[in-house]
């Protein structure tokens, strides 16, 4: 695989209220990441090629699915849906999903990837996701990846959201921590961001939102809402 070459990814900003404001879920990666090192992310990660074969049970509402086929393929949105979920679930060990005992009898057909989520009695659920955010990896940078970033609450999460213990070493000091204080951590220049525009979007929760997209034309860096 051509390591420079751009990847399709996805990521999730899950929000969780408290008595001191609302939380997100943010990780650290490690040392020796190949990208971004140190930096406290969202969890998130690249389309594989699984995404496209995984019935997805749930969809989001209209304007997400309209606003993703605007600013992807059409063949992609439920598969970078998928890949959403998945990351999640890889991740931080936290499924989106809808219980079914009926998953489980179906596990075996699906890609090994998927196989454990399914095994777990989970259909993975997209239906309180909103697609708030894409951006492209600007050049020179050793991975670059096409994100859609996607917003939804903790309520989400089947089971307890304190739980980490499914969680792969990817991310390490997985944690809720205060959105008003984010921008105290080591954090890449994206996500702060997309951390501005999910503010926006909960101080304004009613309003109309257009999706920016941070791009790269002819080696410039560009910024558009869409």
């Amino acid at each position: 695989m051509d390591k420079t070459a751009i990847r399709h990814a996805a990521t999730v900003i899950l929000i969780r209220d408290s008595a001191e404001g609302p939380l997100v879920l943010m990780g650290q990666r490690g040392t020796k990441a190949a990208f971004m090192p140190n930096k406290f992310v969202f969890p998130g990660g690249a389309l594989d090629a699984e995404d496209s074969v995984v019935t997805l049970t749930s969809l989001p509402e209209a304007e997400t699915l309209n606003q993703l086929a605007k600013l992807s393929e059409p063949e992609l949105v439920k598969p970078l849906l998928l890949a959403a979920i998945r990351e999640m679930w890889e991740e931080t060990g936290h499924a989106l999903a809808i219980e079914d005992n009926a998953a489980r009898q179906s596990a075996d057909a699906q890609p090994e990837g998927w196989q454990d989520f399914f095994r777990r009695g989970w259909l993975p659920d997209a239906s309180g996701l909103t697609f708030i955010f894409r951006a492209i990896t600007p050049p020179g940078r050793p991975r670059r990846f096409d994100a859609r970033f996607f917003l939804g609450s903790a309520d989400l999460i089947v089971g307890d959201p304190d739980d980490f213990s499914n969680a792969s070493d990817e991310l390490d000091h997985l944690q809720w921590m205060p959105l008003s204080k984010t921008r105290e951590y080591d954090l890449p220049f994206i996500t702060e961001v997309v951390l501005a525009e999910v503010q926006a979007r909960l101080a304004n929760p009613e309003q109309a939102h257009t999706v920016p997209f941070f791009s790269h034309d002819g080696g410039r860096s560009e910024f558009h809402r869409l």
